[in-house]
């Protein structure tokens, strides 16, 4: 997901933010707080800590050589990862996002500091091997943290249970760490058969997407995903940037003071943070203001059920 279509509505609220925090500022001789700690989530299989914001990579990572666009996504991972985050998640079918992905940590030598995930949907063993051996040729490594099946919700049962196959035998392997399935395209259609997956397969991830703007995964899936042990990576946290669109102009509401969002994208990923089975949340961002903000979400308090609620209704309304 890119930040183009709400990067000024959103870059606007950052600045009067920051003008109204310099404005009270300390004295310049006065010691600053460092930042808090970002909030973590163990992976059910593992209770391996992993902190709940990472990063997404579609479109973000589309830039060619540019080499202005390579330094500022540096800048935006350099960000992720000295604030103790760790997930980055790509997949081929992102354009050179992979690839990209690859390069810059190469050039950063950041490749052990960084939770890859990636993704493959070639029908097939061998066209699935396939996909995944190029995906660790793009990203320069012999290994990745996460392997997913992209898109599962409709692929026959077959290939399903072929696919599955293969992602364990990669595991056995000690290829991956960890392996699941995604779904990103009509959720609320999938959502059975991802429910079903989860009760019969023991998959250690599902991907989904997961916002203000489209909650069907709160149905059943997020309870079924806790009740079988499976970690939950959110998918398009901001609607593809619609949520921005819909608040466009718009304060955030006074009320939002009770649970520390003062920013839009706050509001928006402190609603799923929120929710104790959600590990990871995903935006992508090409600007550092934009992952701090995204950081800060996971540093201070999160709204209640009731508070969650409020947020539904206002965003229902807008």
């Amino acid at each position: 997901m890119t930040t183009t279509h709400y990067s000024a509505t959103r870059r606007d609220i950052l600045k009067l933010a920051a003008a109204l925090a310099a404005s009270a500022a300390l004295p310049v001789n006065a010691q600053t707080a460092a930042p808090k700690p970002l909030l973590t989530r163990k992976i059910p299989r593992t209770g391996e800590l992993m902190p709940v914001i990472g990063m997404g990579t579609q479109f973000v990572l589309d830039i060619g050589n540019d080499a202005e666009k390579r330094a500022s996504r540096i800048a935006v991972i350099r960000t992720l990862l000295d604030a103790g985050a760790r997930s980055i998640d790509t997949a081929p079918s992102y354009g050179p996002a992979e690839a990209t992905l690859g390069d810059l940590l190469a050039e950063m030598k950041a490749r052990d500091r960084v939770f890859i995930s990636t993704k493959f949907r070639a029908p097939g063993r061998e066209g699935a091997i396939a996909e995944m051996k190029e995906s660790l040729r793009r990203l320069r490594t012999d290994k990745v943290e996460l392997m997913l099946r992209h898109n599962i919700g409709f692929v026959p049962q077959t290939e399903v249970a072929e696919h599955l196959a293969v992602l364990r035998d990669w595991k056995a392997q000690g290829i991956c760490r960890y392996i699941g399935v995604t779904h990103s395209q009509d959720q609320d259609k999938a959502n059975p058969r991802l429910i079903e997956m989860l009760q019969k397969e023991k998959l250690d991830f599902i991907q989904v997407n997961y916002s203000l703007a489209e909650r069907s995964v709160e149905d059943k899936l997020l309870a079924v995903a806790a009740d079988t042990g499976t970690a939950v990576m959110c998918n398009l946290p901001f609607a593809r940037a619609a949520l921005f669109k819909a608040v466009a102009g718009k304060a955030v509401p006074e009320w939002a003071k009770e649970f520390d969002a003062p920013t839009w994208g706050q509001f928006f990923l402190k609603y799923l943070i929120a929710r104790e089975e959600v590990n990871i949340v995903i935006p992508g961002t090409d600007r550092v203001e934009h992952m701090q903000d995204n950081l800060d979400a996971a540093r201070t308090r999160l709204p209640n059920a009731a508070q969650r609620k409020r947020m539904v209704e206002f965003i229902g309304n807008v």
